[in-house]
């Protein structure tokens, strides 16, 4: 019998910690477990498998920013973890409502353990239980590989390849291409195919029962399974099973839809554009994925927890701008390379900044655009801009003004300056001339906790433009122009006549590098 999630908690180990569901309490007795695993590292996501219940004792989240714990719940999420239970107490009060808000959007149980337990007698109790439980569970996934295999091996079609996975795990499997294309599907022998959608409020539970494996063929992701386990069906069986049957897919696969030598190249190209390979071999890999190696090129960084699910929008939006692109997704990290037309690169770098803007993205999920390359050869170079640019305008307040985060897309473009401080200048040079041209200004902010330096920075960004600066401010005119004379006063007078406004301009955007 399966062991689902409210089991657990009313064992005899895991009840002294007194656990409350604090969100997606409507799929708890839905929710199946494959394993418990506990650990106290943020990055934990990429070495979970799925169906876990994840046990930590809130230590290195009491240390995060917000923004992480919102990150760390959706990694969870995407990777399929069953439940995530966080110890309260002196380190961690409480769990953090912003944090209870994505759970309960994400569709993942969050328990709170409201008082101390030791991890490891749990783990022992309830591991114990399912270890017999998955070893049943991996025989019968292997039975299900072997009569897939054999019915590839006699030309079975992907739907009936697919009907013998339904069968074994009692589970509606899909089979659907990048693109999200359907290539096949089928559901358990005596299940109708036209019982219709579940009910909207039914959303929680199908995420619950619904598992996700990515199918790679040579290496290239090139198709995505989907279990939906039907009333009655094992969540952990199916995916098992899934997991077990991805070899057998990929060979169905390849036999009936290879992956293109252009796909292919590009996938090359982008690790070879990375990992800073030697000019001739971009010249012969750009060639191969359709991009002329004289072209104007813009690089493209996408950090998310779900990148390479995105690798398929991303290069759908950079084809429909440029001419032709290629792209790789590496644990969190999306590379993307897009040619763009003669002529009109600036134009099409711009849409293509624009469109990034406009995509739904996973919480916690940034990016970045960085500045045209002339030719393959300079691609590294747009790459490494890019991901610089995250770099330095992961924080908001390190951004210039005008360069805010508009839907997760930053534009590398709009950091030039500090790009540029960064290579020619070590920290401490950076420091220095901050120091020099601006050291009255921030010690006034530092004994009055003003905002002197960012005043000063925007005003500059804007152009000396005092009216648009208050408004970027959400000043009245008169403080804005009280702020200024201090700032004037602090700094020898007014800039504008003094020969100091570019030196004063490039000061007040490093300020904001070394605030912390």
């Amino acid at each position: 019998m399966p062991i689902r999630l409210q089991d657990v908690l009313k064992h005899s180990t895991l009840t002294p910690a007194d656990p409350v569901i604090r969100a997606a309490a409507a799929i708890a007795a839905q929710t199946q477990l494959r394993w418990i695993h506990s650990s106290e590292v943020l990055d934990i996501a990429p070495l979970l498998g799925g169906g876990e219940l994840l046990l930590t004792g809130g230590q290195a989240l009491a240390a995060a920013t917000d923004k992480r714990r919102i990150g760390y719940i959706w990694e969870l999420a995407e990777r399929g973890v069953a439940a995530l239970a966080i110890e309260t107490g002196v380190a961690l009060p409480s769990i953090p409502s912003s944090m209870v808000g994505a759970a309960e959007a994400a569709g993942l149980p969050l328990i709170e353990l409201r008082k101390v337990v030791p991890f490891v007698g749990v783990m022992e109790a309830i591991n114990s239980l399912l270890v017999s439980e998955s070893a049943a569970h991996l025989q019968q996934a292997d039975r299900a590989s072997h009569a897939m295999a054999v019915e590839l091996a006699h030309g079975g079609s992907l739907d009936r390849i697919l009907a013998v996975l339904a069968d074994a795990t009692g589970a509606e499997v899909v089979l659907t291409s990048n693109a999200g294309a359907p290539l096949a599907s089928a559901l358990p022998a005596g299940h109708a195919a036209d019982a219709g959608p579940a009910p909207a409020g039914d959303a929680d539970q199908d995420r619950a029962r619904t598992t996700h494996i990515d199918v790679s063929v040579r290496g290239i992701p090139s198709a995505r399974l989907s279990l939906h386990t039907l009333e009655g069906g094992d969540v952990n069986l199916a995916r098992i099973a899934g997991n077990r049957s991805v070899d057998i897919l990929a060979l169905a696969l390849l036999q009936r839809m290879p992956p293109g030598l252009k796909e292919m190249a590009g996938a090359a190209l982008i690790r070879a554009v990375d990992s800073g390979t030697q000019n001739w071999r971009l010249q012969q890999l750009a060639p191969a994925a359709g991009i002329p190696p004289a072209a104007q090129l813009v690089a493209v960084v996408v950090r998310s927890p779900g990148s390479r699910q995105l690798r398929t929008t991303v290069e759908q939006l950079l084809d429909r701008v440029g001419r032709h692109s290629a792209s790789y997704a590496d644990n969190e990290e999306l590379l993307a390379l897009a040619a763009l037309r003669t002529g009109k690169g600036q134009e099409d770098r711009s849409e293509i900044l624009a469109g990034l803007r406009t995509l739904e993205l996973p919480e916690g999920s940034i990016s970045a655009v960085g500045p045209v390359a002339a030719g393959i050869s300079a691609a590294p170079w747009s790459l490494a801009e890019a991901r610089l640019t995250l770099d330095i305008g992961a924080r908001d307040e390190l951004r210039p003004s005008g360069a805010r985060l508009a839907g997760g897309a930053l534009d590398a473009e709009a950091f030039a300056v500090e790009r540029m401080a960064f290579h020619a200048l070590d920290a401490a040079r950076r420091e220095d001339f901050v120091r020099q041209q601006l050291g009255s200004v921030l010690d006034y902010d530092a004994q009055r906790r003003s905002q002197l330096a960012e005043t000063l920075r925007v005003w500059l960004d804007s152009g000396c433009n005092t009216a648009q600066a208050a408004r970027e401010l959400h000043l009245e005119r008169q403080s804005m122009h009280q702020r200024l004379q201090r700032i004037f006063s602090l700094c020898g007078g007014d800039p504008r006549s003094t020969g100091r406004l570019a030196a004063l301009h490039l000061a007040s955007r490093l300020a904001a590098l070394h605030s912390d």
